[in-house]
């Protein structure tokens, strides 16, 4: 008997300074603590508080899943291209119409056929004859453009989440909104402006060979007609300060040499210059089609294009066989940490748009935190007091598994890396309620059993006994609830989910094995004739 106790008291010993451990660095002035069994158990470091508590920035994004479908539509249109020049098919005009229209004229009449059947192998287009005999129209069938912006949003929200996991923001919550809303809620951030430039920047680069045949100011002026293979871009100017002042206008080729996708690294690296600039890697394929190009084209220039805005043109000196090259733009330090960080994570596949933009201050989560302190402070001193005048002695008893269970509750919190929400705190109070009412139904058992003039051992046993299917059941319902909660419910919801579960579970360990092994040792030491209940 004595043994089985010693087991028991071990055990709560044990788990008790555990907890606690956990709980040091939140309630005390050190950031953090060496983990007592490294590999094994996580180190004890502050609670994480939720965006309610500490304050942060709260975005819902609307993917343009549309722009898409257009990206689509135009790969797809230059592919078709690709397989016409290559039977020497003559081409009079190849645009596309809105999303997923592409509309082909064939230098004559008698070649759309031809082309019809050439372009056979794009499966994922529908090929109807247009108005003339010269006219072809392609268009994206319905359900590849419907896969196409579905895709869309859940690789935005993936590149969000890598980008913002880069950025190094404590338990962000990024999720699915509808069908192209993405929700962003970032905990303690100290930037909002970075935050959303980081976030809402497309970040596609391409590497594009520049165009001298043709003055970029008179194409800007209109003065001379853009042929369809090339494009007008602009080239920003920044000062000695590193601000952008300008820009001017530099023709380019429409079709990418490179882009993002064969990316394999980005770094911050300085500058000649006293500035940042940023290094990247191609892959093997990539290094290749590169190398290729430049082996072809010394002394041309390089335009480097990220969204559709020339950073630099630096001009062609030797083959690049090693697949590396430079971004200069004379970037300032954060500037080119997030440009290397977007390009690691990879390019939105369409532009987002924010639809809400909401900052949580500090000082609101901070008085959060103090009421609702303050409300679980007052409901277990109220809660204590009421136990210890009804029940005497039992009643100090249950409040020494009270504050049991509310140490190990907020040690497991911390443990586990969880984040506490204000809903959570609810949770917390919730699971200390529900403490009380299971010590009171094994003390009213208790109770009835000493009545009916049994020996205070045997009415201890027998209020356990009866009170045990209760509890369980009771316990064991509620933590159904909190699994839906969990599964279905978001955001502070499952704040609120996860700290119920943990009370619930704590409940029924403190309950049935705390309160328990303190009457054993009381009755094992001396035969109890009577009982302070």
């Amino acid at each position: 008997m004595r043994k089985r106790i010693r087991g028991r008291v071990i055990l709560l010993v044990v788990t008790t300074l555990l907890t606690g451990y956990y709980i040091v660095p939140s309630v005390a002035p050190v950031s953090s603590l060496p983990s007592l069994f490294p590999g094994i158990l996580p180190r004890a470091e502050p609670v994480n508080l939720g965006l309610d508590l500490q304050g942060g920035m709260h975005l819902v994004l609307e993917v343009q899943a549309e722009k898409a479908a257009e990206n689509a539509s135009d790969r797809l249109m230059e592919e078709a291209r690709r397989i016409l020049e290559k039977e020497k098919v003559g081409i009079a005009r190849l645009v596309r119409e809105g999303e997923a229209g592409i509309l082909l004229k064939v230098s004559k009449a008698e070649e759309r056929d031809r082309a019809q059947r050439l372009l056979g192998e794009l499966v994922t287009l529908d090929k109807v004859p247009g108005a003339t005999p010269d006219e072809l129209r392609l268009t994206v069938q319905a359900r590849e453009v419907k896969r196409i912006q579905e895709l869309a949003v859940r690789q935005s929200l993936e590149t969000i989440r890598n980008r913002v996991d880069q950025f190094g923001v404590t338990e962000p919550h990024i999720v699915p909104e509808g069908d192209r809303r993405i929700v962003v809620q970032l905990p303690g951030i100290k930037d909002p402006q970075r935050a959303i430039n980081l976030i809402g920047k497309t970040a596609l680069l391409e590497l594009k060979a520049v165009d001298t045949s043709l003055n970029p100011v008179d194409v800007e002026q209109g003065k001379v007609a853009l042929p369809p293979d090339l494009q007008l871009l602009y080239q920003r100017e920044v000062d000695d300060s590193k601000q952008v002042v300008g820009k001017r206008p530099i023709v380019v080729q429409r079709q990418p040499i490179i882009t993002g996708a064969s990316l394999t690294s980005a770094e911050v690296r300085p500058d000649d210059q006293g500035g940042w600039l940023v290094a990247f890697s191609l892959d093997g394929e990539g290094a290749r089609i590169f190398g290729d190009f430049t082996g072809a084209n010394i002394g041309r220039q390089l335009a480097i294009v990220l969204d559709d805005t020339v950073y630099s043109a630096p001009v062609i000196r030797s083959k690049i066989g090693e697949g590396r090259g430079q971004i200069e733009g004379s970037f300032t330090a954060d500037s080119a940490r997030d440009l290397a960080i977007v390009l690691r994570a990879g390019a939105l596949p369409a532009p987002v748009k924010i639809i809400a933009n909401l900052t949580v201050g500090p000082s609101l989560g901070q008085d959060s935190i103090q009421k609702g302190v303050r409300a679980a402070i007052l409901a277990s001193i109220l809660v204590v007091l009421l136990m210890a005048f009804y029940y005497k002695l039992s009643g100090v008893i249950a409040d020494f598994a009270l504050v049991l269970n509310s140490v190990m509750l907020v040690g497991l919190l911390v443990a586990m890396r969880a984040t506490l929400t204000l809903p959570g705190i609810a949770g917390i109070a919730l699971g200390i309620g529900m403490a009380v009412d299971s010590n009171v139904l094994i003390l009213e058992r208790i109770r009835e059993e000493l009545k009916l003039g049994k020996t205070v051992r045997s009415a201890i046993d027998a209020g356990y006994d009866k009170a045990f299917v209760t509890i369980v059941d009771s316990h064991v319902t509620t933590l159904i609830t909190a699994a839906a909660l969990f599964l279905f419910g978001t955001g502070p919801v499952k704040g609120f989910a996860v700290t119920l579960s943990l009370g619930v579970a704590i409940n029924l360990y403190s309950a049935l094995v705390g309160t328990r092994v303190v009457y054993d040792w009381m009755t094992s030491r001396r035969e109890l004739k009577r009982l302070s209940i």
